[in-house]
């Protein structure tokens, strides 16, 4: 298994500080997650590189695994330092107020995947200005174009996207769709599990360092909830500036409601399986496989305001337009506001060190 465009550094367990005081049978667990995806053979939501074939040989035995996880680990797997200036960011799932049809105060839409989307993994398309479109719009000659983006879709470019349900304003549908996936609680106590169902394929813009390099929100102070708050503030009626700067990320999602039993386990990642808070992470899909674990440290606010140190054994389940870079990650830290208020804080610096099976770690 080759990485060109990654420095890798062969390290020992030994060096890992933490490894063997971690909660490595959760680990285990969470990888097995991985494993039953990588063993069925069914399709990736969001497909990455391949999965070498010792990765398949350690799902197979972590199936069926019952010595201690740690020799399970060690058995299978060889950590490798992954060279530069890592960089974590989190993310978890909303829960949101929303009501089936519009009415005063909701009115903005959740949209459906729309039938003539294409998703490209393969061919992506390339835009007048030389981007790479990951998804198109199929026309009834069979021909593709680029699929429109995110101010034309608000516009009602997107023909035949259905509306699932309906949000409060476009600020708590911007950040459902960076989310990638949600809760939406509905009058009555009902709630519907949303999971991403494609996307319209242009590039993601971070809003968050927009509003940074613009100096409405010094970076030191940036949060979801300034975030959200500085949008809002700046106006979101057509035309407004708080709009219009969330047009700037011309990226648009689309959910499908998701009953399944998988789902009541979690969010579902880019992989395909449940999401688990603070085992489960985003990466970079271009130079990484689904279901590799990896070792991140770092001082983060993970449990309360203050800093704190995190090590601990993740596993890539999960991907993200944002995401991007070999020592990059995106940590899950679960459902609701807490969650919420802890991971848009997180902006930090880790060092992340990737576990390649055994029969690749060359």
């Amino acid at each position: 298994m080759s990485f060109p465009s990654v420095d890798l550094r062969p390290v020992a367990f030994e060096t890992l500080a933490g490894f063997d005081a971690d909660d490595l049978e959760t680990a285990l667990a969470v990888f097995r997650h991985s494993a039953e995806q990588l063993l069925s053979g069914d399709p990736a939501q969001r497909p990455a590189c391949p999965p070498p074939a010792g990765l398949i040989r350690a799902a197979q035995a972590a199936m069926s695994w019952n010595a201690a996880p740690g020799t399970f680990f060690r058995r299978w797997f060889r950590p490798f330092h992954i060279s530069g200036p890592g960089f974590v960011t989190a993310y978890y799932e909303p829960e949101i107020e929303a009501r089936l049809r519009p009415e005063p105060g909701f009115d903005t839409p959740v949209l459906a995947r729309p039938a003539d989307l294409v998703t490209l993994n393969d061919g992506p398309l390339t835009s007048s200005a030389g981007e790479r479109l990951t998804s198109a719009r199929r026309s009834v000659d069979g021909s593709l174009t680029p699929y429109p983006d995110r101010a034309a879709i608000e516009e009602g470019a997107a023909l035949g996207a259905q509306p699932i349900a309906y949000l409060r304003d476009a600020v708590e549908l911007f950040l459902l769709q960076v989310q990638g996936s949600g809760r939406l609680r509905l009058p009555g106590g009902e709630t519907l599990t949303l999971t991403y169902d494609g996307r319209n394929g242009w590039p993601y813009t971070s809003i968050g360092k927009l509003l940074i390099a613009q100096g409405r929100v010094p970076e030191t102070e940036m949060s979801l909830a300034r975030l959200k708050s500085t949008l809002r503030d700046l106006g979101l009626t057509k035309g407004a500036p708080g709009l219009r700067l969330m047009q700037e990320n011309r990226s648009y999602v689309f959910f499908r409601i998701d009953d399944s039993a998988m789902r009541r386990l979690g969010p579902i990642g880019g992989a395909g399986c449940a999401l688990t808070p603070l085992r489960s992470i985003a990466i970079d899909r271009a130079l990484w496989c689904y279901g590799l674990p990896f070792w991140i440290a770092a001082r983060v606010p993970w449990e309360k305001e203050a800093e704190t140190r995190l090590e601990r054994l993740m596993i890539g389940q999960d991907t993200g337009s944002a995401i991007v870079g070999a020592a990059r990650a995106d940590l899950f830290f679960g459902a609701g506001a807490a969650a919420g208020g802890l991971a848009g804080r997180i902006r930090h610096n880790a060092e992340m060190t990737v576990f390649l099976p055994v029969d690749d770690a060359s």
